[in-house]
């Protein structure tokens, strides 16, 4: 346990699962917290539990994050309170079923908690934090963003633009003290699954992380100053070659001319 403050730090999503396990580390670590979720009650209880375990001081906001007042309400926090040196943003949700099986309703609901949300968050912290010269963002987005083809491609391409937002403003702030990672948990224990119906355990039998081992080595990652941190990847050099392979083909990926296989 800390006992020198690292300042403030928001956790949305933070009612259970990764969000939860996030906040009760953080404030392990020395920062204090504002709790944002919908679920005021869980978020107090949680807060009471760790004031008592750490000492930190604990506010909880209720905001519902699908919605453009809750967003409001979480950027405005983060507009006027210097002390806030830390975003997480962890609050998100998974479909039940694809494209072919849910409505406008649902599909507009997951991108505006899983997209719009986070990455007006990122902007307005990023904009704070660069100016104060100091501050860390961490987005929390999926293994599913390098493999669209499974489960229903909407959760997977939020997530793959997390870490899109992630990359460009990491490269941007690099020779600033802001940190920016984009966390890539597997298959993770927390409510996410079966809020969306689906069995984990069932689904990917033997492959499930526990929800602390997942936001430890995520810390560790962030520690280290790492822009991308898949804590399931056993094997780095497959994720070092990726990169490798997607900067090699950036140069040429815009030309006057059309390639010569697509000419008639």
């Amino acid at each position: 346990m800390s006992t020198e403050s690292k300042g403030t730090a928001i956790v949305t999503g933070a009612s259970s699962g990764i969000g939860q396990v996030y906040a009760e580390r953080l404030a392990a670590r020395g920062y204090d917290l504002i709790l944002v979720a919908r679920r005021l009650e869980r978020l107090e209880a949680l807060g009471k539990k760790i004031t008592a375990e750490t000492g930190r001081k604990v506010e909880a906001i209720q905001a519902d994050l699908t919605q453009r007042e809750g967003v409001a309400k979480v950027e405005a926090r983060l507009a006027s309170d210097p002390t806030i040196t830390l975003l997480v943003n962890n609050a998100g949700i998974s479909l039940e079923g694809s494209l072919l099986e849910n409505d406008t309703a649902k599909i507009e609901q997951i991108i505006a908690i899983n997209t719009v949300a986070p990455t007006v968050l990122t902007a307005a912290a990023a904009k704070q934090f660069v100016a104060r010269d100091k501050g860390g963002i961490i987005n929390i987005a999926s293994v599913l963003a390098f493999a669209p083809e499974m489960f229903d491609g909407i959760y997977s391409g939020t997530k793959a633009h997390l870490i899109n937002v992630s990359q460009s403003l990491a490269a941007r702030v690099k020779d600033t003290n802001v940190r920016v990672q984009a966390v890539l948990p597997g298959a993770t224990r927390s409510e996410i699954w079966e809020n969306s119906g689906k069995d984990v355990d069932a689904l990917l039998p033997g492959m499930v992380m526990e929800t602390a081992d997942l936001v430890d080595a995520a810390l560790l990652g962030f520690d280290r100053g790492e822009v991308v941190t898949i804590p399931p990847l056993h094997d780095e050099a497959q994720f070092l070659a990726y990169e490798a392979a997607r900067h090699a083909m950036g140069p040429n990926l815009s030309r006057k001319e059309v390639a010569p296989r697509y000419r008639a």
